[in-house]
């Protein structure tokens, strides 16, 4: 198990300070004993620690501090240590979330709740980097996509879904640019979504897995 005690520097208008201040200040004051039942994650009373499996990891987390470690794994990114976006994705699952089994549908976000009122935003941080980020570069996104245990899809040029936590799955797909078209890209959510996760988490969702994508796109061989 493989400890981190990185600090996330905020600058004076950083959007995330505030709410992650907010969230772990109610998460220090919650009973962990409540959480543990509601999403059904094991807690260590001793270690005072939450087992969570994020994106293919299994992450400790204290309470209620909030520190993260993860236990070794073939990944190697783990972005509930990098990204301060992660950590506020988790911590408003275990405040608020729940488990959930999928239906076996997905849905476009826009398609889901209060998703027409976020629709624009939800492209242009997740569907259009997604699409010029790997669109160009389709034999990167498969190797990423299967670094991350992705299920290979049928889809598009290139498909892959993922399992975000528990049952709640999102799907990736891709449609290869060349001189007539840009790249394309879509994002589909298993229909379970809206139990644990809100407009503004499945931007976040979207935010994280592609921030992990485009690290791991750094970091692996060819």
């Amino acid at each position: 198990m493989e400890k981190t005690s990185k600090e996330f520097p905020y600058g004076k208008d950083n959007k995330d300070r505030l709410p992650w201040e907010h969230y772990l200040a109610e998460y220090k004051q919650a009973d962990p004993q409540e959480i543990t039942e509601r999403t059904q994650l094991p807690y260590d009373p001793d270690a005072k620690t939450f087992e969570m499996k994020l994106l293919g990891t299994v992450y400790f987390i204290t309470w209620p501090e909030f520190e993260v470690s993860h236990k070794e794994d073939s990944i190697g990114y783990y972005p509930l240590e990098e990204m301060i976006a992660a950590k506020i994705l988790a911590i408003r699952y275990l405040l608020y979330g729940e488990p959930s089994l999928a239906g076996g549908e997905f849905f476009t976000y826009r398609e889901m709740p209060s998703g027409d009122l976020y629709d624009r935003q939800f492209n242009g941080r997740c569907i259009t980097r997604l699409a010029y980020g790997f669109g160009n570069k389709i034999d990167r996104f498969r190797l990423v996509m299967e670094h991350m245990g992705g299920k290979k899809l049928e889809f598009g040029d290139i498909s892959y879904e993922v399992c975000l936590t528990g049952q709640y799955f999102v799907r990736f797909i891709l449609w290869e640019g060349d001189d007539e078209f840009p790249p394309s890209s879509q994002i589909l959510f298993s229909d379970n979504f809206p139990v644990a996760f809100e407009a503004e988490d499945r931007t976040v969702v979207g935010d994280v897995c592609i921030g992990m994508m485009k690290a791991l796109d750094g970091c692996i061989g060819s």
